[in-house]
């Protein structure tokens, strides 16, 4: 004898109100209780209704898309698509199929489970994740400033000739800390960004769930294995400050793999240890994280806006926010006649860009194009950089291309103007090219003199400290120089057109290496995300190639 069945079946409720169902609508596919059908009828008085009793309601089947006045009841498995009589004759003949109503009830079913998991579990242990990501922030976050104080109060043993060695230290520790937090961050963003979408996700399941129509249950597409998979945890390692104080003997102290000590006797040149680090630091090999289509041909200009974004653009007024995936996020029309002729983020993350014809730059706030600067007239504004303070470095040029300048301005007032040596001779040649500009962490302004084929670095008074030609890179081609960028080691970094590379200098000047060997076709833009790594524009593919070189 069979046992009977104790478990209590799910009332099925009445689609207008919360009473058990007794009739459904078979033209409808809505479910009744008995006091809703006339209700029902009457509001719907202009459309048939076929009314039955619910166990003998009919499932709406979908109509064929190939054979009109042909309904699907089955469900062709090999491509995955509903088919009717005609179909499974002709073009599906011999295909295994599936009756619509059991492709239903699965669907349903699995739905149900998917749903329960993503909700009850999934969501759960992502927030729990997030609040332990939060706390390592934190630690972190107290770890290096509890470090700085030890590094400022082992400053004042030190004699005043050594202080570089400290600037050095502070820049370390900064690095470090930007790139413990710039990670967990980044990671931590990444788990926020899941929650919300598992959420809608939950909530979308479960009005298919409520839904009759097969076709929005059919075609649902599972996210579970995308959720199941939790972005990886960040393994770090914190680095510690040790110091050693022998009063009168010797004074010393470690970071990482950076060491420095003063004795009564000798102390390593500052300019080696700077550069041990450097090359400590580089990767013996770049690479190439991803390659990003931007559509645009030619593509001249890129601007880091935090970790994974950019503002790009090429010829024609539209200045585009694109991410690392190529998604275009916002797009900006500019004020210029042709294109921009540079573009730059502020420290707050707003767009500024230069019209050449117009004599403007402007910023972008809150959707709005806002003037900042006009130049003189006759003086066209090219390239731009915002520096640490807040200033902005702008290289401007006659009318004529024969004169340029770098000039400094803090808001609308010119503070600094850069173009002349101590002899009286120009700094920059004059010539149909761009002059791009970059502040470095000692206050140095860095320029890549295209015209001259050549990298000028002056000093905050702006007196020359050095010039870089490209002689020690042993490239095959003349030195190209486009964009330039400093890193938070002060190392400057400068796209080379003619060489499909990218040269790397310390902040005095000494050539490191080469970037190369990553497809770095025509070089031009050039920008440092939040991370440390470089975006690199190639002009004629249209891409931008985000390159690590650095541990």
């Amino acid at each position: 004898m069979a046992t009977p069945n104790t478990q209590a079946q799910e009332v099925i409720t009445c689609d207008l109100c919360t009473k058990p169902t007794r009739k459904f609508c078979n033209n409808c596919q809505v479910s009744l209780c008995a006091d809703c059908i006339n209700k029902h009828v009457e509001k719907l008085d202009s459309l048939p209704h076929d009314i039955v009793p619910f166990k003998d309601r009919k499932v709406a089947f979908p109509e064929c898309e190939f054979h009109s006045n042909q309904r699907c009841e089955v469900h062709c498995q090999r491509c995955d698509i509903p088919v009717c009589l005609q179909c499974i004759a002709g073009p599906h003949n011999g295909h295994k199929v599936k009756h619509i109503p059991e492709i239903f009830n699965e669907k349903k079913k699995e739905l149900e489970e998917e749903t329960k998991e993503i909700e009850s579990t999934i969501i759960p242990q992502y927030k729990k994740k997030n609040e332990e990501t939060e706390s390592n922030i934190s630690i972190i976050t107290a770890e290096f400033d509890e470090m700085e104080t030890e590094k400022e109060k082992h400053r004042k043993l030190w004699h005043q000739e050594v202080d570089a060695i400290f600037n050095t230290l502070g820049s370390l520790i900064k690095f470090m800390k930007e790139n413990h937090l710039a990670a967990l961050i980044s990671h931590q963003s990444k788990i926020n960004n899941c929650i919300p979408d598992m959420i809608q996700t939950v909530q979308q399941n479960k009005m298919i769930m409520k839904s009759k129509k097969v076709s929005e249950v059919t075609n649902y597409k599972s996210k579970l294995e995308e959720y199941r998979n939790m972005p990886t945890d960040i393994d770090f390692k914190l680095p510690s400050l040790k110091t050693n104080t022998v009063q009168g003997r010797e004074l010393s102290l470690e970071l990482g793999e950076y060491k420095a000590s003063l004795t009564q006797t000798t102390l390593s040149s500052l300019t080696e240890e700077v550069s041990y680090l450097s090359l400590q630091k580089l990767l013996e090999q770049a690479k190439s994280i991803t390659t990003i289509p931007t559509g645009l041909n030619p593509l001249y200009q890129v601007a880091c806006v935090g970790v994974d974004e950019v503002w790009v653009s090429g010829e024609d007024k539209t200045i585009r926010r694109v991410d690392i995936h190529g998604s275009v996020r916002d797009t900006v029309t500019t004020t210029c006649k042709t294109w921009p002729d540079g573009i730059t983020v502020t420290r707050q993350g707003e767009l500024v860009y230069s019209d050449a014809n117009n004599r403007t730059v402007n910023i972008v706030r809150h959707g709005r194009i806002e003037t900042l600067i006009t130049t003189p007239r006759g003086w066209h504004p090219g390239q731009l950089c915002c520096t640490k303070s807040g200033d902005i470095l702008v290289s401007i040029y006659t009318t004529d291309f024969s004169q340029y300048k770098i000039v400094r301005y803090q808001g609308h007032p010119v503070t600094q103007e850069i173009d002349r040596d101590e002899d009286g001779e120009p700094i920059y040649k004059g010539g149909k090219y761009a002059l791009y500009v970059a502040e470095n962490n000692n206050g140095d302004i860095c320029a890549s003199d295209r015209k001259g084929d050549i990298v000028v670095v002056v000093n905050k008074s702006g007196r020359v400290r050095f010039r870089y030609d490209g002689t020690p890179a042993r490239r095959k081609r003349s030195f190209d120089p486009r964009q330039i960028v400093t890193d938070s080691l002060s190392q400057i970094i400068v796209a080379d057109y003619n060489n499909a590379c990218l040269h790397i200098l310390d902040q005095n000047g000494q050539f490191l290496r080469c970037v190369d060997k990553c497809g770095l076709d025509k070089p031009k833009g050039l920008s440092m995300d939040s991370e440390g790594r470089l975006w690199v524009v190639l002009v004629y593919s249209g891409e931008v190639k985000v390159i690590q070189y650095m541990k």
